[in-house]
């Protein structure tokens, strides 16, 4: 029987493009001028990223974010259109500029650099929430630094669960070092949690990452926490799953934590038990490391299975 909603997932969240500067790229001021191995102008964002891991693997997918009227706004709303992904919900703004990400990657390591842009100018009345009635799931993106919706995040959780999606949250790095923002009434609202460990103490307030997970995971359905080159683990009615990192060869780090999220997003629609939920979404992350760039080595559904 054909599933009646029109997409899996609609996705809210910041678009920008990433340009990722690879090789000896700690700058040094002065006017000195430092040569490097490679430069990718890219998809970026959090959000973004994640919602063409999604469509990667198979999921049907529409973006609700902004833009500027610029070449780097087209650049990712075309980008997404590549990836399948529905566009309808992007609104353009005529004053503000798309936002940029400069990274600056040594392998496993970075150190970024973000030009807000248009980021933390979407509004709760410029998203389609038409789009929650054909959909089966909501992802959040970026909390933080979507300044404009913050407040009315809590109001689009509830609408999302009235028309019967689920909800995930991925709130990124918080620039402003506070980590709050009334995060604990809006964890209440939340299906599945995918912060990473450093997240998880923060926003936790715990010093001790098991801590901080038996904290965060007692709010949540699902708690999922990536560990980086360790893997991540999973917490699901106070048991928890660890699962290990794929070995490979690895290139970039930017974007695998939204991969991970794309994998754990796929098995938790597919109705899969929390172990595989986890073995899938540690593998998206991880096969996604291969390449520069968050998007250019995520999996297809086909290539992860196999790995299962």
């Amino acid at each position: 029987m054909m599933d009646p909603k029109r997409y899996d997932v609609v996705v809210v969240g910041e678009l920008n493009p990433d340009l990722i500067l690879s090789g000896d790229v700690v700058p040094e001021f002065g006017q000195v001028e430092k040569l490097v191995d490679n430069a990718t102008l890219t998809i970026g964002s959090s959000s973004a990223i994640f919602a063409c891991g999604a469509a990667r693997l198979g999921l049907r997918v529409a973006f609700i974010g902004k833009i500027g009227k610029d070449e780097f706004g087209f650049f990712m709303r075309h980008s997404l259109e590549e990836f399948g992904i529905d566009t309808s919900g992007i609104v353009e703004d005529n004053d503000t500029p798309t936002g940029l990400t400069i990274i600056l990657s040594r392998g496993s390591d970075r150190a970024i650099l973000t030009f807000p842009g248009t980021i933390p100018c979407l509004r709760y009345s410029e998203i389609r929430l038409d789009l929650l009635a054909q959909a089966r799931h909501l992802h959040l993106g970026s909390y933080f630094i979507q300044k404009a919706l913050r407040f009315d995040v809590p109001n689009l959780f509830d609408l999302a669960h009235q028309h019967g999606l689920s909800v995930s949250l991925d709130t990124n790095y918080d620039p402003s070092g506070c980590w709050n923002g009334d995060l604990k009434i809006l964890l209440q609202k939340v299906d599945i949690f995918l912060p990473n460990a450093f997240e998880c103490q923060a926003i936790s307030g715990k010093n001790n990452l098991d801590e901080a997970v038996d904290h965060l995971g007692k709010n949540v359905k699902l708690l999922g926490v990536k560990l980086g080159d360790r893997g991540a683990l999973l917490r699901h009615n106070s048991k928890q799953y660890h699962e290990k990192s794929v070995p490979v060869d690895v290139v970039d780090t930017v974007g695998a934590g939204d991969s991970f999220d794309a994998g754990f997003i796929y098995g938790y629609l597919a109705g899969w038990n929390p172990a595989r939920i986890l073995k899938f979404a540690t593998i998206c992350g991880s096969l996604s490391t291969r390449k520069a760039g968050g998007t250019t080595a995520q999996p297809s559904i086909e290539e992860a299975i196999r790995f299962l």
